[in-house]
């Protein structure tokens, strides 16, 4: 135990790779109640994890239905970032799913590991939302709008639908793909398979991506670091910050430790929906 006190050139190395697992729906929004991925929320642990200076990698779990993709662009931006600022390779390790904005931060990895269950893939824009003309009508509701802007009240799902509108969200939801593509093809290059469903927001199980070329390797984390890196190589959770119950203080915890009543309401409401979005992200996958 006193190995701990020499200088470092005198102790046996012992590989540590830091990891972080990123985990549910990614959405700029969220609430203590139910929490979500977005940058300001994984940043922290991203930059603790290419903190530790002796680690030869950064490992990176990731288990996400997608959700939104400029949060999804942002986190994988920021990975990209460290990891040429720090001078270290990234392994990303797919467990459920990393499909749609969950294989975005994906492809973030230098190699990305996938378990021959996985569901990856899913490259793609999707938008999706209900019209209630016919409920309102029925129960004798007239809808009132007033903008400046023609285009103020675009899809409202309580008017008609209109053709330019939805020419308008198909050719805007065109460009998000083109980006996500483009950003594909960028990391995953030559590896590429020749496929006419590869972006057609499809998506596959481990084996089948690995011969797409969406993923490098079949695995699961602890015997790939092992195998990569040797027997005594440790891995070492690098958590996120924690939660309305955690240690850190979040909005509408009092600096008593006290939680105000109208903000939890105003959490547990949004908290709801956000869980039954992410539900139904969850659920196109099967899981």
């Amino acid at each position: 135990m006193m190995t701990r006190f020499l200088p470092a050139r005198f102790r046996k190395s012992v590989p540590i790779i830091p990891v972080v697992r990123l985990r549910g729906m990614i959405s700029p929004g969220g609430s203590p109640l139910q929490p979500v991925l977005s940058l300001a929320a994984v940043a922290p642990a991203l930059e603790r994890a290419f903190s530790v200076k002796q680690a030869p990698a950064v490992a990176i779990s990731v288990n996400s239905p997608g959700g939104s993709p400029v949060q999804s662009r942002l986190i994988y931006k920021r990975i990209r970032d460290l990891a040429e600022e720090k001078k270290k390779p990234v392994l990303v390790f797919t467990e459920d799913v990393a499909a749609s904005g969950g294989y975005m931060i994906a492809v973030a990895g230098d190699e990305i590991i996938a378990d021959p269950s996985s569901i990856v893939g899913s490259i793609g824009v999707i938008s999706a939302g209900f019209g209630f003309t016919e409920a309102i009508r029925k129960i004798g509701v007239e809808r009132r709008v007033y903008t400046a802007g023609q285009n103020k009240s675009t899809l409202d799902p309580f008017q008609p639908e209109k053709e330019e509108d939805v020419e308008r969200i198909k050719a805007l939801q065109l460009e998000v793909h083109r980006t996500f593509i483009d950003l594909v093809k960028e990391r995953r290059g030559d590896k590429l398979g020749d496929d006419p469903d590869l972006f057609s927001g499809r998506f596959w199980a481990g084996n089948s991506a690995r011969e797409l070329g969406l993923v490098d390797h079949l695995g699961d984390m602890r015997g790939f670091i092992k195998d990569r890196f040797g027997d005594k190589a440790q891995l070492r959770l690098v958590t996120m910050p924690r939660g309305l119950f955690g240690r850190r203080p979040q909005p509408g915890v009092t600096g008593l430790g006290g939680i105000d009543p109208a903000v939890l309401t105003s959490h547990a409401a949004s908290g709801l929906l956000s869980a039954l979005e992410e539900r139904a992200l969850w659920n196109r996958y099967g899981l």
